[in-house]
């Protein structure tokens, strides 16, 4: 069920800027600031530390090397 919702010219201007893309929706944009608000599940936190480790252990390409790597 879609509702109206009235809001000041302050944040319209806001969430436009927020926009990625002209066509995006204003409720699009709504929903990707409450993703980056949510909590990181418990894997995802675990993705990011082994991520980390990877780093600090030099197991990691570069653009450049990916870039050689491809061709490109």
């Amino acid at each position: 069920m879609a509702t109206t919702i009235q809001i000041s010219e302050e944040l319209q201007t806001e969430l436009t800027n927020r926009k990625l893309f002209s066509r995006e929706t204003y409720e699009e944009v709504i929903w990707d600031l409450l993703e980056d608000t949510k909590e990181l599940t418990e894997e995802t936190k675990k993705d990011i530390e082994e991520a980390r480790k990877d780093i600090i252990e030099g197991r990691y390409s570069t653009l450049e090397e990916v870039k050689k790597e491809l061709g490109l």
